[in-house]
């Protein structure tokens, strides 16, 4: 499958079958993450990995209506960073979780972004604070996302080219 499949077979997959991951396949996820390109090559990305069913539960929380998923899932890959690495760590930390999402796909897992960052928890907190509470995150670390990881239930269908708005492009200028 070349590169432009793949992007067009990666879906956002919430319902998950239940078997364990091998982990090879999650170091491969991992390093998927760490081998993506950063501003000044400063990679100011932390990833955690969860894979305890209590934590992965208590996750499920950190979103109102947009993480329940995590209670089923096989693991979780909690993506922060540090600000004072550099300005640009929102689109650093963003392309470290595309590259997770779509190696995961093309390892047939399934994977779902569950956006941090400016959202609320169940409990009326924000994302942010729940999760730095629940996993012990320095303060001086700020949370981007959750990817959450698990062997599809099913999958959803790929992308057709028909989709893309290519009124979208502009050549030399709007």
């Amino acid at each position: 499958m070349d590169l432009m499949q793949m992007m067009m077979n990666r879906r956002s997959v919430r319902k998950y079958a239940g078997e364990r991951i091998p982990e090879q396949t999650i170091d491969k996820i991992l390093m998927a993450g760490l081998m993506s390109p950063s501003g000044r090559n400063a990679k100011p990305w932390e990833f955690i990995l969860i894979r305890d069913k209590a934590t992965l539960k208590k996750l499920s929380k950190a979103r109102v209506g947009a993480a329940k998923m995590l209670e089923n899932a096989d693991a979780a890959v909690v993506v922060i960073a540090n600000p004072e690495k550099t300005d640009v760590w929102i689109e650093d930390c963003s392309i470290a979780m595309a590259n997770m999402h779509l190696m995961a796909d093309s390892l047939g897992v399934g994977s779902c972004w569950i956006q941090g960052r400016l959202r609320e928890a169940e409990d009326g907190r924000t994302t942010e604070e729940y999760i730095c509470d629940l996993l012990s995150i320095p303060e001086s670390y700020s949370l981007e996302a959750i990817l959450s990881l698990g062997m599809p239930k099913q999958h959803p269908d790929a992308h057709i080219a028909d989709e893309a708005d290519k009124g979208k492009i502009h050549k030399e200028k709007y």
